[in-house]
């Protein structure tokens, strides 16, 4: 009460306010990042200046730069920024993003070798190269500059390069690294390009009527990323989201239009479409189809080509879902089939899985088992690996230990997700290895499930305008998340299955109030058929999301519901 009396605000959002740490000094940053309030001097990154004026010198001299991208959402929207920003100023530019088959995760020596043979000068590694000791060195003897650009989780040990410039290095500062190691690889792109940009500017670059870009307008690309790598919306990440959504709506990108379109996005984009309707189509390149797919749509002016380029995302989008749903079923039937300790990971490991789908399916076996998860796909004598972590457990840092110990040929991450490769036989070795190193952690943290609730709600009292009070706290992801609210003693008016297993709704409350509501996937689990049980009258307490809902031109809003329970005594 006393936020939303201070500030006259809402008493609901006071509320949400409070529950959310927010004190009296932050909330109007909180309510209006800006970058003008929470942009960071560049330069306090280490390496960045230095990485910075190489690249400045490049531009001038015109040498050639390359930036090596990985095949993910952050790598492709960061390889995407850079791509636009040096073109922007005067520079030749090209993208090289490895294939997740044959070439693996991160720099490689050979790639490396083709591009100075191409007449390449600089290279710059986007959301990868921290660890990619041997890759660089063999860079740095054909010749080549590097500038590591990541955010992953540093070793001891730095590779060779012009510059390392990542907030998470060992030897950074700690309030820098408090400040900014929550960067995507995105974010941090950003950051250089601004240096960058600065240091051309002080070298009169820009004379003579050259026209100095305007970095803003790439916060769409940032703002992709940044969502779709699941880091904490917090301090500057919150603020370049918050402002990358308002580039998004003007879809001056043609790649993200077209993709906007073939996604059938037809209303303001919001933090949940970057999230589950942009982001999984430009991942699914790189998953089941071209690595360079999403890169190339981000990158492209022409709307034809955009449009071309989207069509073939969304076909490889919709492939990938079918693997990732063989994937899953036959994972599944592995960890049921195992004596899974009540501390033990999940690790599930099988010959002939794709590789490109196992980082989603080891993240739908962390949220059915509640506990961090890893899945290797055998490919012969060798195995790739990605895992998902739950808050309070840093799998970056165990897989990290298994490479040092000899157990992985290459592996890295950060606290809530990693990838690793390991050779056949020693994959038994590596399972007994991580649960050693899990299980005392898995024990710390309470892994049952839970849902928090931040309010209750009548059915009647869900509106457009209490939905649109609420967006004031947006954008919401992982470090803010969406508010969940209760509605006791619901009826289910109607209650049918609906699409690939989801349950939707007609709500009708106490107050006679009557709202829609859907439970996506809902026919997978228990939740499904209880609400169709529930459907016959039985009042049930339901918990859930608040989702603009719009249709031919009318909003309202609809509950997207999380968990259903039975009034006592019912």
């Amino acid at each position: 009460m006393a936020l939303a009396q201070r500030f006259a605000l809402p008493e609901i959002v006071g509320r949400l306010l409070a529950a959310r740490g927010v004190d009296a000094d932050e909330v109007e940053t909180f309510l209006a990042p800006t970058l003008r309030a929470l942009m960071p001097d560049p330069s306090i990154l280490t390496d960045m200046d230095r990485g910075a004026d190489r690249l400045a010198r490049a531009v001038i001299a015109g040498q050639r730069i390359a930036v090596f991208g990985d095949y993910d959402v952050d790598g492709a929207t960061a390889s995407a920024l850079l791509y636009r920003f040096f073109r922007a100023v005067g520079s030749e530019i090209g993208i090289y993003i490895p294939d997740r088959l044959r070439e693996g995760y991160g720099p490689n020596a050979p790639a490396l070798r083709r591009l100075r043979d191409r007449g390449v000068d600089v290279v710059v590694t986007v959301d990868c190269g921290i660890t990619a000791f041997e890759a660089l060195e063999a860079a740095r003897e054909a010749g080549l500059d590097v500038i590591v650009v990541d955010h992953h989780e540093a070793e001891p040990r730095l590779p060779v390069a012009a510059a390392v410039i990542d907030a998470n290095r060992l030897d950074e500062d700690p309030a820098v690294r408090a400040r900014l190691g929550r960067l995507a690889a995105v974010g941090v792109a950003f950051l250089l390009a601004v240096a960058v940009n600065r240091s051309l500017r002080a070298a009169g670059w820009y004379r003579d009527g050259r026209p100095e870009p305007d970095l803003l307008r790439w916060l769409d690309l940032v703002a992709l990323g940044t969502i779709c790598d699941v880091v904490p919306l917090v301090g500057l990440n919150r603020a370049l989201v918050a402002q990358g959504l308002k580039v998004l709506a003007r879809r001056e990108n043609a790649g993200l239009a077209a993709l906007a379109d073939v996604a059938r996005l037809d209303e303001r984009p919001g933090a949940w479409h970057l999230g589950f309707l942009l982001g999984p189509r430009v991942n699914a390149g790189g998953r089941v189809g071209e690595a360079d797919l999403g890169a190339r749509l981000l990158t492209t002016d022409d709307p034809a080509e955009a449009a071309r380029l989207a069509a073939r995302l969304d076909g490889y989008n919709a492939e990938r879902r079918a693997i990732e749903q063989a994937v899953l079923d036959a994972a599944i039937a592995a960890v049921e089939h195992d004596d899974i300790g009540p501390h033990d990971p999940i690790f599930v490991a099988g010959e002939g899985w794709h590789p490109g789908v196992i980082g989603i399916v080891a993240s739908r076996l962390k949220e059915r088992y509640h506990r961090p998860a890893l899945v290797v796909a055998l490919d012969g004598a060798v195995g790739k690996g990605s895992g998902r972590s739950v808050t309070g457990i840093d799998l970056g840092n165990v897989v990290i230990a298994a490479r040092q110990a000899g157990l992985l040929v290459n592996g890295g991450g950060h606290a809530m997700a990693a990838g690793l490769t390991v050779a056949a036989e020693r994959v038994v070795e590596l399972r007994d290895f991580l649960a050693s190193r899990l299980r005392p952690q898995i024990a710390d943290v309470a892994l049952v499930p839970s849902l928090a609730i931040d309010g209750t709600l009548q059915a009647g009292a869900v509106t457009p305008e209490l939905m649109s009070q609420i967006d004031r706290l947006g954008p919401f992801g992982t470090g803010n998340p969406e508010p969940r609210f209760a509605l006791p003693a619901v009826r289910l008016l109607r209650a049918d299955v609906v699409g690939d297993g989801h349950v939707r709704c007609v709500l009708g409350g106490s107050d006679n109030g009557r709202l829609k509501a859907i439970a996506f996937r809902a026919m997978e689990g228990p939740l499904g058929p209880s609400l169709l049980q529930a459907g016959g009258g039985i009042p049930v307490h339901l918990a859930g999301h608040l989702r603009p809902d719009t249709w031919q031109g009318r909003t309202e809003v609809q509950l997207l519901i999380d968990d259903a329970a039975l009034p006592a005594g019912s």
